[in-house]
């Protein structure tokens, strides 16, 4: 399963490979950006951990405002996840949460899925693990997946 630390390390990886100068003025825009206050990173960790699924999206499942958040509810949908086990939070709605919970998972974009309060992924995770069965075991064994009909 891919996680985000490894792809945190190709970023950082990547990013040593071109050379960048960093001034007091830029340092301090980056620091003043990567601000996130104890209350908010606290409402956003009582949020992951409220529900066993939870979404961070533009829009709402029944209205996705962006292709991504689109394929990510498709994705889940397709999966058998159960909707009732699932909750998604519009980031469009709040400026606070749509930059803070990027800052939390330290995941530069949305969607963002957690399962169990673990982050999982963005769109494209999510489609990989998919496409890879990763998905279809991770929601099964969490038992997060609708009753199968008789």
């Amino acid at each position: 399963m891919f996680s985000r630390l490894a792809f945190k390390g190709f970023s950082r990886a990547a990013s040593t490979t071109t050379s960048r100068t960093f001034t007091p003025s830029t340092l301090s825009h980056l620091n003043h950006i990567r601000s996130l206050s104890t209350q908010s990173r606290q409402l956003i960790d009582n949020a992951v951990n409220a529900h066993p699924i939870v979404l961070f999206m533009k829009g709402k499942p029944s209205a996705p405002l962006c292709g991504f958040s689109r394929a990510v509810v498709q994705i889940l949908d397709v999966q058998g996840a159960d909707p009732e086990k699932i909750r998604a939070y519009d980031c469009l709605e709040d400026d606070q949460l749509r930059n803070g919970i990027k800052e939390y998972s330290d995941w530069p974009t949305i969607p963002q899925v957690y399962v169990n309060g673990d982050f999982v992924g963005g769109c494209d995770i999510l489609l990989s693990m998919h496409q890879s069965g990763e998905l279809s075991e991770l929601l099964k064994n969490k038992q997060l997946l609708l009753p199968i009909a008789e």
